[in-house]
């Protein structure tokens, strides 16, 4: 059995449950606190709360059904389940440093994850250092005698740029510091951090494991090494917890996350090539396509690709958003991971190089739709503002000419 088959048997199937009647959903333990026929059975679970049922802040069977499916998933001793993503991924952060220590840091990770790292831990003394993660000499060069952690996020989200995983693993074990790698992008089901040294892997849970868009989440996932100290003291006290509900849901969703996978994965490759075949596309950021500059790295860590990628264009963003007005497939919004196909588009911040003129970033959700439909509706919207009214009339009137330029 190849890992991605053991993937569909892992989200697939439970044992049987005489506990709950052979239930095959867990039910969802909607209760705060758990009780106790003797305080001799309430002091021993007190010593552990983790591992025992005491209060739902701590540890809930709902919860903690999920927790086991996703560290199984991304072969993990143990996973801690928040509320959201940035909850997650701050008590993770947190759990490894504290003043006086120094970050390195992708400069193409999340926007909060920048945030967080760049300007509100300064407060407490910790510095982080952005890079270009794409070259491992750039992390090198950052390590100071303080360096405690490496924060990866491969590939990031909005220019798709990865990271030499193992490369950096390894750097961070020759100076004693510790690894973070968000993997919401490809999820387990395409890149498994761990196996390659990562110390702790982080998801947003909103993203494809949740799958429907309809909750919020986030997961730590790693060693009891560091796992046990983080759900101890940040999961603890900063009190980010996911309810009984949400794991509910989420649950139902990771059902069919490796089905999921393989749709986005051949959807988004079919619209990625289209896109790239267009003049309003000048550079293509798909790690799956082979005009990718880090296309080999990718084969090398990755054993898919997701369907969320972004190209750069030379025409304004007023007019990309006036074509995102126009598609009736895709949905103007934030976020991604669901069924729902999303078009955002953002003014560059940082003009090419090579070419000032590329000033407009579109990133591009590839759901679970027809992709001829999402072409269709990509190709009908272009030609919506950029065909004159004269050339709209003889369309009308010759209904057999082929629009496309």
């Amino acid at each position: 059995m190849t890992a991605n088959e053991k993937m569909f048997s892992i989200v697939a199937h439970d044992e049987h449950d005489d506990q709950h009647h052979g239930s095959i959903n867990v039910p969802i333990y909607q209760t705060s606190l758990f009780s106790f026929d003797t305080y001799d059975q309430y002091n021993l679970a007190r010593v552990d709360e983790q591992e025992n049922y005491v209060y739902s802040r701590g540890n809930n069977p709902t919860v903690r059904f999920l927790e086991d499916k996703l560290a199984q998933l991304e072969q993990g001793e143990r996973a801690k389940c928040f509320s959201s993503g940035m909850a997650a991924i701050s008590a993770a952060i947190m759990s490894i440093v504290k003043t006086s220590d120094h970050v390195i840091c992708t400069h193409q990770a999340y926007g909060p994850t920048r945030e967080f790292l760049g300007n509100y831990l300064r407060k407490f003394g910790v510095e982080t250092t952005f890079v270009d993660g794409s070259t491992l000499d750039n992390w090198k060069n950052a390590v100071r005698s303080n360096t405690r952690l490496l924060y990866l996020e491969s590939p990031t989200s909005m220019f798709f740029q990865l990271q030499d995983i193992r490369s950096c693993t390894e750097l961070a074990d020759s100076i004693g510091a510790e690894t973070i790698l968000d993997n919401s992008w490809a999820t387990p089901c395409f890149q498994n951090p761990l196996l390659f040294g990562v110390g702790l892997v982080v998801h947003s849970i909103t993203k494809y494991i949740s799958g429907h868009s309809d909750c919020l989440g986030g997961v730590v996932v790693g060693s009891k090494r560091l796992m046990d100290p983080l759900m101890s003291t940040e999961y603890m006290l900063f009190g980010g917890v996911m309810t009984p509900q949400t794991a509910g849901l989420v649950t139902r969703g990771l059902r069919t996350l490796p089905l999921r996978m393989q749709r986005h994965e051949s959807s988004g490759l079919k619209v990625a090539d289209y896109v790239s075949k267009q003049s309003y596309a000048v550079k293509m950021n798909h790690p799956g396509l082979a005009n990718h500059p880090q296309y080999e790295l990718g084969g090398s860590q990755m054993s898919g690709t997701g369907g969320l990628f972004s190209f750069e264009s030379r025409e304004s963003v007023d007019k990309l958003r006036a074509w995102a007005d126009q598609m009736q497939y895709f949905r103007i919004g934030a976020s991604w991971g669901g069924f729902e196909s999303l078009i955002n588009v953002n003014a560059l911040h940082v003009m090419s190089a090579n070419d000032p003129q590329i000033g407009t970033l579109v990133r591009l959700y590839i759901g679970a739709e027809d992709p001829d439909d999402l072409i269709r509706d990509l190709d009908q919207a272009w030609q919506s503002i950029t065909v004159s009214p004269s050339e709209e009339e003889l369309y009308e009137q010759n209904p057999g000419i082929s629009q496309k330029g």
